[in-house]
């Protein structure tokens, strides 16, 4: 199931490029739970091993692409109110404890709340309604949002960039990890055998 998944969200980055990432990372930050993170990873990580994106512009599309969704997010919030984030809460089982830590981050650190909103589980989707619900003032909001939109960007596709690089590398050390790991499987099933063995023996003895 999920190697399928996987080939679908490839498939999708491979046939539509930057629009796939666009697209994807414009509804996750808008408010709609789709995979934007994955895609964002899997491009960048596409980007060096397959040379059909450049990571340059995955960065700026991205960027874009986070920014506009969470304004589009503040301004479902900001008309929506209160209301929308019932909505919300139902239709994507949204567990209430989420909505719950939102606020208290909002209520604590103001506008910062959206600076590192997206890389804590479950805000990313939400921060941007719930900013607009709460009547932050836009300005401010495109700033953070701008700045934290840029950073995530930067670090989800520096991870899956970095992935792509090194990929071979990890390969090799993987299949390496695994003959160090059966090796040592079977050290400790010789030393469990013997001492089975030597204990029988001692059994028998007395």
């Amino acid at each position: 199931m999920t190697h399928s998944i996987f080939d679908l969200l490839r498939s999708a980055i491979v046939q539509y490029g930057y629009w796939a990432v666009g697209g994807a990372l414009l509804l996750e930050n808008a408010g709609i739970p789709v995979p934007g993170e994955t895609i964002l990873l899997l491009a960048s990580f596409l980007a060096y091993s397959e040379h059909d994106l450049r990571f340059s512009w995955i960065l700026v599309v991205g960027t874009i692409a986070a920014t506009l969704g969470d304004n589009l997010g503040f301004a479902l919030g900001y008309h929506g109110e209160r209301p929308l984030l019932a909505r919300y809460q139902s239709i994507f089982k949204i567990q209430k404890s989420t909505l719950d830590r939102g606020e208290r981050l909002f209520e604590r650190y103001g506008s910062l709340t959206i600076f590192f909103a997206r890389f804590v589980f479950g805000m990313r989707i939400i921060a941007g309604p719930m900013a607009g619900v709460l009547r932050m003032p836009w300005k401010r909001f495109l700033l953070v949002n701008f700045l934290g939109a840029a950073l995530w960007v930067t670090v989800i596709s520096s991870v899956g960039y970095f992935f792509g690089r090194h990929w071979e590398k990890l390969e090799q050390g993987m299949k390496r990890f695994d003959v160090a790991v059966a090796i040592i499987v079977l050290l400790l099933a010789a030393f469990l055998w013997w001492r089975n063995r030597r204990s029988r023996t001692r059994a028998s003895g007395q």
